[in-house]
């Protein structure tokens, strides 16, 4: 059940809702992400044809995220209902218009998404509208100039959804659509939230708060991009004596490279079996046996990998293995 505030979303200059207007608190311990998301998705009835669209992804992370709801089209000062608008290209560029009244709205939502985004406090990803000619980060019809409802000669981001790839370009930024498929869901989830701990541990801005951060994310990491991993060792060790506002800097660009790809199943099987060798002792053959055919099935795309790391995190609690229970590889993002 949501329990997301439907209330009027902020205007040109970003606010992030007080801490019970995004959703149920969060568990002690647990960071909230702060995500920027279309308003037509469930907060507010804005889109062209004046109707809301209900989601359940939305819904389920609305407990756990804290939104930044805005719909740029309104903000330009299109109304609720409205004629659609569409993206023109030709050889001026691309262009947004309103085919019904012939109104060109480039420059207006251009203005926009730079004050809009300039505004923004930190954040740690984007949830826009798939196919939106305004906030569409991909997939987006394009018309010829004059081209009216028929015809589009091409697919691109919406004149938002390209600011927001232009201004973040390593931060996870998703439709509602892509998100329907289970593997990138899960490499958005890793991400904001793996995101919003950085933010907290840079906010705690000490050398001490980026190592436990590290070490917290070692597993992690090293599934993603063990490369990344080696170089981001070397910062958190300083020896150049950088001061701690560079070194979280750097650190974080190298964070938001290492996770900008889903990580390869090869180095998901490497760390599981890792995982293993803290047991291997413990187990008898048939756990162990059991394990490796579930890590086969795994590699044969059989089963999702959350059937092996929950075979580990039984282990974990089994024995008590406060190393691996401190690794947020096993508990990445809330369940």
């Amino acid at each position: 059940m949501s329990t997301r505030s439907r209330g009027t979303g902020p205007g040109p200059r970003a606010r992030i809702p007080a801490s019970g207007e995004g959703g149920v608190g969060l568990s002690e311990g647990e960071v909230k992400p702060i995500l920027v998301i279309s308003k037509c998705l469930g907060f507010e009835a804005c889109r062209w044809n004046g109707e809301i669209i209900s989601d359940h992804f939305v819904d389920l992370l609305s407990s756990h995220v804290r939104f930044i709801p805005v719909c740029p089209e309104v903000e330009i000062g299109l109304g609720v209902p409205r004629d659609p608008i569409h993206i023109e290209s030709g050889k001026g560029g691309r262009r947004l218009v309103q085919p019904a009244t012939g109104r060109d709205v480039t420059r207006e939502m251009l203005d926009f998404c730079a004050s809009f985004l300039h505004s923004l406090p930190e954040v740690d990803g984007f949830l826009l509208k798939a196919r939106s000619p305004s906030c569409g980060p991909g997939d987006v019809k394009i018309f010829p100039y004059g081209g009216g409802e028929s015809g589009a000669m091409d697919k691109g981001p919406g004149f938002f959804g390209e600011e927001v790839l232009k201004r973040f370009p390593l931060f996870p930024v998703e439709s509602e659509g892509r998100l329907k498929n289970f593997r990138i869901r899960e490499h958005f989830l890793v991400r904001v939230f793996t995101s919003a701990r950085f933010r907290e541990a840079a906010e705690r801005g000490t050398a001490g708060a980026l190592v436990d951060f590290h070490a917290r994310h070692k597993f992690l990491l090293m599934s993603y991009n063990q490369t990344e991993l080696k170089a981001m060792g070397r910062l958190v060790a300083n020896p150049d004596r950088l001061d701690a506002r560079e070194l979280f800097a750097l650190y974080g660009e190298r964070l938001r490279k290492a996770l900008s790809k889903p990580p390869r199943y090869t180095s998901n099987i490497n760390v599981l079996m890792h995982s293993l060798g803290y047991f291997s002792d413990r187990l008898t053959a048939g756990e162990k046996a059991h394990f490796l055919d579930a890590l086969r099935r795994y590699r044969e795309k059989r089963i999702p990998l959350s059937v092996p790391v929950e075979i580990i995190n039984s282990w974990i609690n089994r024995f008590g293995e406060e190393y691996l229970a401190g690794q947020t590889y096993f508990r990445p993002y809330p369940e």
